[in-house]
């Protein structure tokens, strides 16, 4: 039972924070096309202009790292000057991105218009995240789940309206409409946003290991448990981004993208379908998961989710050249990989603290960023040797990522959390400035 109240009378309804989550996460349902429709414009642009498909994947690369690289930089905005004015930049920049994408007649502006969307994108997904990890306090998993659930299942709803949009009167038609939408959309929400009042108060007993003390990003990337969460965090990452990417091309590699399956009493292309149900599960997976890990633990968790990512590639690999197969193992690759949004920012909160939530998840989320790098890499591995050695790639890395979860980041950072809770050991991490507030701070607010 949530028992902390805000006494100030003049805060609106929506500054609740049950409010400030559901406004975070349509905020992030309304970005998600960005990246999670993005496979539906490859064929259609490659097919006007005649870029290539790798040049246009380009593109997409240089949108997840700036998405992801420049989070910590927007945390850190968000921290100093809240969440309203770095959502309402984000949706401008991802309205914008689309926009120019209908007119991009070249591939220097199709690429300066990733670098526009991806700065959109970060700014809304960054924020959103860490608003929620302020808010929830307590329930760190399932509040970073529900946000994250946006992201990954906000395009289901929308990429078949798309697809039919881009059959019916052109990409350039699909991307101007939509950007408009989406754009306009966030900024009218980004206007309801509020950063939590912060005050402080003991934390509540828990059961697996949380620090009591604030770090800055800059004292967590000098711990080396951070950077075991990070190279965890990047290896998973891989697989799902690659899948996210790659998704459309394999299925028309192998002759499948165009056969007719009914879905919800229609007849769609299997791709078209086996997206939708994708985006079903990637944002299904953020809450469940994030709930889970709340009562089980981060790190099993991911012990049993990363290993079960791992047997889902591998057999996607082998029995993908079925219809129902692909859709099936395509579902279950994204319900295992997503959760990795809801896991990674909790966990990272209950490492280092929440008061700077926002930066120091950012800092964590270029992980994703780095991942990115090898999206084109596995197209030059399927070229060399097929799918199937991108996929056995993938997964020995995935399994690995879930079997270090358990047996080297368990005990490690168990190990720098009790020593870090010490008063010598905050000081020792901290360093010689001695920032690391021994305070926890929860959040204010109405609308309980």
């Amino acid at each position: 039972m949530d028992n902390i109240t805000q006494q100030t009378p003049t805060r609106m309804f929506w500054s609740g924070r049950w409010w400030q989550l559901v406004i975070g996460i349509v905020c992030m349902a309304l970005v998600a096309n960005l990246q999670y429709a993005w496979t539906l414009f490859v064929g259609p642009m490659n097919a006007r202009h005649h870029w290539g498909e790798a040049s246009i994947q380009l593109a997409f690369t240089i949108f997840i790292l700036t998405e992801t690289w420049l989070v910590p930089f927007e945390g850190w905005l968000v921290d100093r000057f809240g969440p309203r004015p770095v959502v309402a930049a984000g949706a401008v920049c991802a309205g914008l991105s689309w926009v120019m994408n209908s007119y991009a007649t070249t591939l220097g502006v199709l690429y300066a218009s990733a670098v526009i969307g991806g700065i959109g994108a970060g700014g809304v997904y960054g924020t959103c995240v860490g608003n929620a990890l302020k808010w929830f306090p307590d329930r760190r998993g399932l509040a970073a789940g529900l946000t994250a659930a946006g992201f990954g299942a906000g395009a289901a709803i929308t990429v078949i309206p798309i697809a039919n949009m881009i059959t019916r009167s052109g990409y350039e038609h699909a991307f101007f409409f939509f950007g408009i939408l989406q754009g306009v959309s966030i900024l009218l929400l980004a206007l309801l946003l509020v950063r939590p009042a912060l005050r402080q108060k003991a934390i509540r007993p828990s059961k697996f290991a949380v620090s009591k003390a604030d770090f800055t990003s800059r004292q967590m990337i000098k711990t080396p448990v951070f950077w075991v969460i990070y190279v965890s965090f990047v290896a998973v990452a891989a697989g799902g981004l690659m899948a996210t990417a790659q998704i459309g091309p394999i299925a028309r590699d192998w002759g499948l993208a165009r056969i007719p399956m009914s879905f919800l009493g229609m007849t769609l292309p299997l791709l078209t379908v086996t997206l939708s149900i994708d985006n079903i599960f990637n944002g299904l997976t953020r809450p469940l998961c994030g709930f889970i890990s709340d009562k089980i633990g981060r790190e099993n968790t991911m012990f049993l989710i990363f290993i079960g990512e791992g047997l889902a590639l591998l057999g996607l690999m082998q029995f993908g050249s079925n219809p129902y197969a692909f859709m099936t193992f395509a579902a279950l690759i994204f319900l295992f990989w997503g959760e990795i949004f809801s896991i990674f920012p909790a966990i990272c909160a209950d490492t280092f603290g929440s008061k700077y939530a926002t930066a120091n998840a950012g800092t964590l989320y270029t992980a994703k960023g780095t991942a990115a790098l090898l999206v084109p890499v596995a197209s030059v591995l399927a070229a060399a040797g097929g799918w199937s050695l991108v996929f056995i790639v993938s997964a020995v890395i995935t399994i690995a990522a879930g079997i270090s979860a358990k047996f080297v980041l368990a005990p490690m950072r168990a190990r720098w959390i009790e020593s870090a809770n010490e008063p010598q050991g905050v000081l020792a991490v901290a360093g010689n400035n001695g920032k690391a507030s021994r305070l926890s701070h929860w959040p204010e607010q109405s609308g309980e």
